[in-house]
């Protein structure tokens, strides 16, 4: 049946697009430290761009703290001025050849930002997915008229189309519900 593959070619990027969303709620901060809150940070090193994780050792050794381990003394600078710029809220201490990063406290006004951000985060998924939810459909109706599916197999396709928008759309809202908890 052509309108299944219709659905079916879609079902990567709506995966894609739910699994991209997710690891950006992994990198917001919560009450706890993890590397995954500064390994994707860009350090320019050597007039090159790097990710912080390819720089260094990352590691939590308290809930509150992340130290990282440059492989060379030379990254020490780099990485302290990536992570002033990106925004975590965090400043490098440096300490001999580590770096430490306390854990801003979650005050009210961090959280609420943090919620918004993550909300914004949610839209812009939801947007893709309606995207690529509009494209489906441009497909099942450009199949209709060419006479490749009949009208009952164009709203069938409808039908399991908004079936599988509506799954992902309750797997995002899901997890801000599941990310706010952990905020507050």
């Amino acid at each position: 049946m052509a309108y299944k593959q219709i659905i079916e070619a879609i079902k990567p990027d709506l995966e894609k697009a739910f699994k991209f969303f997710e690891s950006e709620l992994q990198k917001a901060g919560t009450s706890h430290a993890s590397p995954v809150l500064v390994e994707d940070i860009e350090v320019v090193c050597f007039e090159n761009k790097f990710p912080l994780k390819q720089l260094g050792a990352i590691s939590c050794p308290q809930p509150n703290q992340i130290v990282i381990q440059p492989w060379d003394k030379s990254y020490m600078e780099p990485i302290e001025k990536a992570i002033l710029k990106s925004g975590l809220g965090m400043s490098a201490i440096v300490d001999k050849n580590i770096l430490r990063l306390n854990l801003p406290l979650l005050t009210k006004e961090y959280r609420e930002a943090m919620i918004k951000n993550m909300n914004e985060k949610a839209e812009q998924t939801r947007q893709t997915i309606r995207r690529q939810r509009e494209g489906a459909w441009n497909n099942l109706q450009d199949s209709f008229r060419e006479k490749q599916i009949t009208e009952d197999e164009k709203f069938r396709g409808k039908d399991e189309l908004q079936k599988i928008i509506d799954e992902y759309n309750d797997k995002i809202k899901e997890l801000v519900e599941r990310k706010k908890k952990e905020i507050e």
